[in-house]
């Protein structure tokens, strides 16, 4: 069996991931806050009763779906997260789910969620 990552570099990962989360939960907020928490007269600034031009309708109803689409990346991101955390409780952290072999600790530095190494990942994005 390969070996295990060590207590610190978990510790250390822990770290990583816990800060990655933290900040996808400030772009979330941010994302909840300034774009679907507002009606659309005030997303669109006017204040007035006037009705909207269809287009600006239309800017505002695409931009509030892209918006939708934003924070549903970032939910799918923190479940990742989550995921990753129990992995790390669970000292699983850092083994590819297809072929079991260790995932480098570069690519887990840059994506910490990573479930597969490379090889495995290049072969399912083939697929």
């Amino acid at each position: 069996m390969k070996k295990k990552l060590s207590k610190k570099e978990l510790k250390d990962f822990k770290k990583i991931i816990l800060k990655k989360k933290e900040e996808v939960l400030d772009d979330f907020k941010h994302i909840t806050d300034d774009t679907l928490k507002k009606s659309q007269k005030e997303a669109s600034g006017d204040i007035s009763g006037y009705t909207y031009h269809m287009a600006d309708v239309a800017t505002d109803n695409y931009d509030r779906e892209f918006s939708l689409g934003l924070a549903s990346n970032e939910r799918r991101t923190l479940y990742e997260l989550d995921d990753a955390l129990k992995r790390i409780e669970e000292e699983t952290f850092g083994f590819c789910d297809d072929c079991k072999g260790r995932i480098t600790k570069i690519r887990l530095k840059a994506v910490p969620s990573a479930r597969l190494c490379i090889k495995c990942q290049e072969k399912r994005e083939k697929i």
